[in-house]
């Protein structure tokens, strides 16, 4: 009879440890088996985070390390929040941030209904659908950058098909009032299957009997779209919401792509304009200060929504 690998464990291992196992709960054999995770998302998340927190009361810059550190109190704070430019920064990625989730939500929430109707070819859409977000940003990037060029790019051409205007006329990326919206079109294109995948996933929670009631009843499918459908995917869009904000909030790869926060400062995003102050002007300090000020911003706020999505999911 062969012996398990574990028996063989069991006999290896010396007594006086075995008696000391044998004595443990689940509980702390659990724990035991949980805490090295612990630790180390201790170690990668909250250390940073907390030396993030200190490096922002002072004037501390990473490319002087011999430079004696001032300990400055709130004076990085007080730059922040009284800078117009970075105002005119938040203003820019609310903007993208609004503009993004209106468009995703309502188109893809709009795909899901109809692609949860059973029809030939439904899986092959689906897959078609869905395959923007499967590439990485950079490429989704590039690929935008292609399109939007003036002369040969083929997003203007449509445009030219659709209002009879000069394909060459204008440029998507290279104009200050078209730019921010460029950056919407392609995040739109590229995250609205995410969106699309979760009220999916809500339309087919809904049960079939529901239906038939309403059908009983006598309710039209407009009558049954707005009482029933739409207050039970309400949860699942406002999880997408929810995803979506706090992942266009820190949107940084897709734009520096696209138009690198220009022309000019029009599509400086909060996330680019904190790495030019770390990594360009090496303003540590003063950076410190403005990602504290993005955290807890995107918390506070993420927070809120959270409250109100539970009391959503609890009617």
């Amino acid at each position: 009879m062969t012996r398990t690998a574990l028996d063989r464990v069991a006999e290896a291992t010396p007594q006086p440890m075995a008696r000391r196992i044998r004595g443990l709960s689940d509980r702390s054999i659990a724990w035991i088996f949980v805490a090295p995770t612990i630790f180390l998302l201790l170690a990668v998340n909250i250390f940073p985070l907390i030396w993030t927190i200190r490096l922002s009361f002072t004037d501390y810059r990473v490319n002087r390390p011999n430079r004696e550190v001032e300990w400055i109190g709130l004076r990085n704070y007080e730059r922040i929040l009284s800078d117009p430019d970075i105002w005119q920064t938040m203003q820019a990625t609310a903007h993208f941030l609004i503009w993004t989730i209106v468009l995703q939500v309502l188109i893809g929430f709009a795909l899901a209904y109809l692609i949860n109707k059973k029809f030939r070819g439904n899986d092959l859409w689906t897959t078609i659908i869905v395959f923007p977000m499967m590439l990485s940003p950079a490429v989704v990037g590039n690929f935008w950058t292609f399109l939007y060029q003036p002369q040969i790019g083929l997003f203007n051409y449509v445009v030219a098909f659709f209002t009879g205007a000069d394909p060459a006329s204008f440029s998507m990326i290279g104009d200050v009032q078209l730019a921010p919206w460029a950056i919407v079109i392609a995040d739109t294109w590229m995250w609205t299957p995410f969106v699309m995948l979760i009220c999916l996933a809500g339309l087919r929670s809904i049960p079939d009997s529901i239906y038939e009631a309403a059908e009983c009843d006598r309710a039209s499918q407009w009558r049954q779209f707005w009482t029933i459908t739409v207050p039970m995917v309400l949860p699942f869009l406002m999880l997408a919401v929810l995803f979506r904000g706090i992942e266009n909030f820190k949107m940084f790869d897709l734009v520096v792509q696209l138009t690198g926060g220009g022309p000019g400062n029009t599509t400086t995003l909060t996330s680019i304009d904190l790495k030019r102050e770390a990594f360009e002007k090496w303003r540590t300090g003063y950076s410190s200060a403005y990602a504290v000020i993005l955290f807890v911003t995107v918390f506070g706020l993420a927070s809120i929504y959270v409250k109100a999505l539970n009391r959503v999911k609890q009617r």
